[in-house]
């Protein structure tokens, strides 16, 4: 398999995740009653934490293998994307969580719903990319 196409597939699970995120996970999350935030949040933290080192591992290696080998606009384009998705992540997704785990607080929760939007955008810009990339 080329890293082209890896990258496609770790692109395209990335963005089924982070979709599912945007659209299930975080809604659900922010319709928490406050008085049972904090159980929500800490178990929300413990199940998805797992799934968020898979994915962001999987499209890190594959960024990183596509680069080597390939540096048209295409991969430039994927690795662009993804590493937006992910700087969003580490810059403000995870500090706001971090915060959060130590109690509710709703402009927090608008926050990292509105950083969440440009995590999934960031994420189908980079699928755009990866399918051109991998030549489909």
């Amino acid at each position: 398999m080329s890293w082209e196409v890896a990258l496609l597939a770790a692109t395209g699970v990335h963005l089924g995740f982070q979709v599912t995120v945007s659209t299930l996970a975080y809604p659900a999350l922010a319709a928490v009653p406050r008085a049972r935030w904090a159980p929500a949040h800490d178990a929300h933290s413990r199940r998805i934490v797992p799934l968020v080192v898979g994915v962001y591992a999987a499209v890190l290696v594959t960024c990183v293998g596509v680069l080597l080998d390939d540096r048209s606009w295409a991969t430039g384009l994927a690795v662009l994307g993804n590493a937006v998705a992910l700087g969003l992540t580490a810059v403000a997704a995870a500090p706001i969580h971090g915060r959060l785990g130590r109690g509710w607080d709703a402009a927090l929760v608008r926050r990292l719903l509105l950083v969440d939007r440009g995590r999934t955008a960031a994420a189908a810009v980079a699928l755009v990319g990866a399918v051109a990339a991998a030549g489909w």
